[in-house]
């Protein structure tokens, strides 16, 4: 176990974005802060409640889900967190633990919508995914809870619908996490479910130690494994399950997380299951409907050692920008945080502790992650939501049960530098994007019985920014999938489209690039779901530029 916004929006046709002036003046690059995000506590008033019971039954430890997304359309991006709810009943007896909507006013000022939205929500709370399922323009949510998961459907007036049943959403044990991915390119986003254990309360067995009168959370190896569940999009509203024809229901795991991204870069998303003391599982795509499990064979279910690993959440995204989309999970203290590089035909290198994250990880149980490029330099970095697994780690060992945050800063895509911020807490979900307009990489993170917080990137000061957000006509209308390579002040970079990350979150689907002192981008190649190429060339910094699929 675990263990107007936006500096000015752009609506650009491929024809007219050479026309579009340059923009901002920049100043030289400047050193980062000290402190790499200012954090704030006061904006979001949610506490994230886990029930906790002094038989520490197994999900207390487990919620945190978090979602960054423009619920309404207005160009600020909305934040959603997800409550637990009292045992034994699982059910929300009250407003403290409903699930929470915070509208964004700008200026980092949040009003609660969670009644008039209709997202209060039902159960145990775990995982949340983002997307627009049925390609009205609207963001949908897909909410996990202990025993089953719920589909709320936007209707674009600010208020959700619960279309559940409607659409065929079945109930499985324990879905902990989900996402959305086009996984036959047909344009409508389908929707893998990951679930984690068997869970029963009543046959919760007892670990930690009687004499010393404390009891701990247990080892998932006191637990049945789950199958994961993948629905494939009717495109009338309602999904089939295929999870058995498709190969992915064949593969037993304790699945925490799902990531996506076409590793072997042949037009088809593949799919990443980081799962709990078992191998993860990458199901690469067939194209056919069908997906083949090469955890093993890549080189990614386990870690070089041998050792099978605590793997909480994870991020599938280039982070050497050579094109070849890269792994890297969160596990416990004493695991570290593994990275696997994409060496591109098919098989992945566990660079953990060359790329120097093995030491810097190895006393920090993360759990959800994102990866973006908080400094601007061009080069994506990482930052951890961390915090141990008990809430008494400190009565039988050294560590702390409360620990802060991690950001590894890339240098140049071969090494990372490790950083510590904000104040200790179990941190559970992490999810990411710009909350100011400022055109830097915010973030949302939820904590275990205590007050959210809210990070303001403080990095990338005198560096620039291209930020593109894609509207697709003919694929998807989020573009989940699409792929984009930005040549910049000599860097070229890879990205793609994916609102799935981290550990049970959800972050926005803009794409952002740092890049560095240079004014614009000499080139961006933007690849849609189904391989349809658009050039555009002369890319103005220093803003949002919203691209429609030709």
């Amino acid at each position: 176990m675990r263990p107007p916004a936006h500096g000015g929006a752009l609506w650009l046709l491929p024809a007219l974005v050479s026309a579009v002036s340059a923009g901002l003046a920049l100043s030289a690059p400047q050193q980062p802060a000290a402190e790499p995000f200012e954090e704030l506590i006061g904006p979001v008033p949610f506490v994230l409640r886990n029930a906790a019971t002094p038989e520490k039954h197994q999900i207390e430890t487990m919620p945190g889900g978090v979602a960054l997304f423009d619920y309404d359309n207005d160009g600020l991006l909305d934040i959603y967190f997800l409550n637990g709810a009292p045992q034994p009943s699982l059910v929300k007896s009250g407003p403290e633990w409903w699930n929470r909507l915070y509208r964004n006013l700008g200026g980092w000022r949040f009003e609660d919508v969670t009644e008039k939205a209709g997202l209060a929500g039902e159960g145990y709370a775990m995982g949340v995914a983002a997307g627009d399922y049925d390609n009205d323009g609207w963001t949908d949510l897909l909410v996990t809870s202990v025993h089953f998961s719920r589909l709320y459907r936007n209707r674009g007036d600010g208020t959700f619908e619960d279309v559940t049943k409607k659409a065929g959403i079945p109930a499985t044990k324990w879905p902990i996490a989900a996402g959305w991915f086009d996984m036959d390119n047909d344009g409508d986003l389908d929707l893998f479910i990951v679930n984690y254990c068997v869970w029963d309360p009543k046959t919760e067995p007892f670990c930690g130690d009687k004499r010393a009168g404390y009891r701990t959370y247990c080892h998932p190896k006191y637990y049945e494994g789950l199958s994961n569940t993948l629905l494939r999009n009717n495109g009338d509203g309602t999904f089939t399950d295929i999870s058995r024809s498709s190969g992915v229901g064949a593969k037993i795991g304790k699945g925490m997380s799902v990531l996506f991204a076409d590793y072997n870069n042949d037009g088809w998303m593949d799919v990443l299951v980081t799962n709990d003391t078992a191998p993860n599982f990458l199901f690469r795509n067939e194209g056919n409907g069908r997906f083949t499990e090469v955890g093993f064979a890549a080189g990614i279910a386990i870690a070089d050692d041998g050792k099978i690993l605590s793997t909480m959440g994870g991020e599938f995204r280039d982070l050497d920008n050579d094109g070849w989309p890269d792994i890297f999970v969160t596990a416990l203290a004493n695991e570290t945080f593994p990275l696997f590089r994409n060496l591109g035909n098919g098989v992945f290198q566990d660079i953990t502790y060359r790329s120097r994250i093995g030491a810097a990880s190895l006393p920090h149980s993360g759990w959800s992650l994102g990866v973006a490029d908080f400094d601007l330099d061009g080069w994506k970095d990482i930052v951890t939501a961390n915090g141990d697994v008990q809430d008494n780690t400190e009565l039988f060992s050294s560590r702390a049960s409360k620990q802060r945050n991690q950001l590894f800063l890339n240098q140049g895509g071969k090494t990372f530098s490790s950083t510590l911020f904000g104040t200790p807490a179990q941190h559970r979900g992490i999810a990411l994007g710009d909350l100011d307009g400022d055109g830097r990489v915010d973030a949302a993170v939820s904590a275990l019985n205590e007050p959210a917080r809210l990070y303001r990137n403080r990095l990338g000061a005198g560096r620039n920014w291209i930020a593109l957000r894609l509207k697709g006509t003919k694929s998807n209308r989020d573009a989940i999938g699409a792929k984009v390579r930005l040549l910049a002040g000599g860097i070229t970079q890879y990205n793609h489209v994916s609102t799935s990350t981290g550990y049970q979150c959800s972050s926005e689907k803009t794409l952002r690039f740092g890049i560095g002192a240079a004014v614009r981008a000499d080139e961006v190649e933007i690849t849609w779901p189904g391989g349809r190429k658009q050039i555009l060339r002369d890319v103005p910094a220093g803003r949002l530029i919203e691209v429609e699929e030709p």
